[in-house]
């Protein structure tokens, strides 16, 4: 699951996104990624992206769903996980608000990666690393089990795309956030 914006716009695939499932379907070939791309990327369409999510666990007719969501893919995905197929979520840096319900967690794993710089600023988007901890924490008082992990250097993106060409770039700890992701997608394959 994409992150979104304020404002209604068109779903886009996102960089860091596409960049990590480009690294993930190599290595794990025996799993099967399903793009959700929303109608609008939008969080004051939290409900039109959940249902956009839900259609894509459809479409993906699997006994058992990792929900990766990237920012407000992570709130997408929280709301989405309660579909008996999610067996988890992966939260990267995820936007989980504190009105947000996290009871659809019940029963299911939560690890969080978070880049430890992470945060809005004036015209970059960003997440703060305390806002995703507070979810994270009212889902483990709620029994979910999970990990939550702080990335050191790391900031809200893992990739970009140049404008001009289309290719990806990897932003600075794009490794690291690759290697993490790897060991969760892993540990899901293998349960």
């Amino acid at each position: 699951m994409n992150g979104g914006q304020a404002a209604a716009v068109r779903g886009t695939w996102s960089a860091s996104i596409e960049w990590l499932v480009d690294g993930l379907a190599a290595r794990f070939p025996d799993l099967r990624f399903v793009e959700v791309r929303y109608r609008v990327k939008s969080w004051k369409r939290l409900d039109w992206c959940v249902d956009d999510a839900l259609a894509a666990i459809g479409v993906a007719a699997a006994e058992r769903v990792l929900l990766v969501g990237f920012s407000m893919g992570g709130a997408v995905s929280v709301r989405a996980a309660a579909h008996p197929s999610v067996t988890g979520v992966l939260g990267l840096a995820p936007w989980l608000p504190d009105e947000l319900d996290v009871s659809p967690l019940v029963g299911r794993r939560l690890d969080v990666l978070h880049g430890a710089l992470d945060r809005w600023l004036p015209g970059i988007p960003g997440v703060s690393p305390s806002s995703s901890r507070r979810g994270f924490e009212r889902a483990t008082r709620l029994g979910v089990e999970g990990t939550y992990t702080l990335i050191p250097g790391a900031v809200h993106g893992i990739a970009v795309r140049n404008r001009r060409s289309g290719r990806l770039l990897a932003l600075p700890r794009a490794a690291r956030w690759k290697e993490l992701v790897e060991a969760r997608v892993a540990r899901f394959r293998d349960a």
